[in-house]
């Protein structure tokens, strides 16, 4: 998608974000499990948004940083009880400063977020930044769908994402399975008139995942058909790696 920038997604749903994804994932599942995987040391959230997880881990007690590409997203979190206590940082995740190295306990990235980055170079960028943030053991969670053989992906795609009386939401999607991308619209229609919201993520196999993270570093130690810790397989849609950094 020509002109699509870091910041794209971010500025173009900062205003609808929490009313229109409530409910996107399972907030307590992923919170429990980080909580979990943390010990007392820095955690640090790629793609904080506006504060969906990032606020729970505060709540209890962790320190934690945020990273995100969009000053509006970050905007809405700052109107946020706790939102104060986080670090932010606004830059892309593929190209900005996490931190000292070795000075994160646990990096993660939840709800396809990672797939944001539009290009499979950018996405081992990330893992290297990843890996020298964290110490010696420190873990890397990430969140994301597992892509369906490219025989099975439309080419083009319109449904309905909501109708309401002053208003209606489609969605237009376009995949070039030879670039793993997927570009896609959500298109406001309203009294008003109508808005674009657009979006883009770039997918990649397990096996792609794997490979950029041992490239960087890091190992998988476990993965998951969720936050719950169901056991993953061949029927799993999504999945919750768990990636170690080799001890120095």
């Amino acid at each position: 998608m020509e002109g699509f920038a870091p910041d794209t997604y971010g500025e173009s749903f900062a205003d609808v974000y929490d009313r229109w994804y409530p409910d996107i994932s399972d907030t307590e599942g992923t919170v429990a499990m980080l909580l979990a995987l943390a010990t007392s040391g820095l955690i640090i959230e790629l793609g904080i948004g506006t504060g969906r997880l990032a606020l729970p881990l505060v709540a209890a007690g962790k320190e934690v940083r945020g990273i995100d590409s969009s000053a509006a997203m970050i905007d809405e979190l700052r109107k946020k009880p706790l939102a104060a206590r986080i670090d932010v940082r606004i830059g892309d995740m593929a190209d900005c400063d996490l931190g000292s190295a070795g000075e994160a306990d646990l990096v993660f990235v939840a709800f396809n977020t990672f797939f944001n980055l539009p290009t499979g170079e950018q996405q081992q960028a990330c893992m290297h930044l990843v890996s020298e943030v964290l110490a010696p053991g420190g873990r890397f969670v990430l969140e994301t769908f597992v892509p369906p053989p490219a025989a099975e992906l439309p080419t083009r795609g319109l449904s309905t994402k909501s109708v309401e009386l002053d208003q209606v939401v489609l969605t237009a999607t376009q995949t070039n399975a030879d670039a793993q991308t997927i570009s896609g619209q959500h298109i406001e229609l309203s009294n008003d008139g109508i808005r674009l919201r657009p979006w883009l993520i770039r997918f990649a196999s397990l096996e792609q995942l794997d490979a950029m993270a041992a490239t960087a570093g890091l190992r998988l130690a476990s993965r998951y058909g969720d936050w719950h810790k169901s056991p993953f397989g061949p029927t799993s849609e999504s999945h919750v790696s768990v990636y170690e950094k080799h001890p120095d």
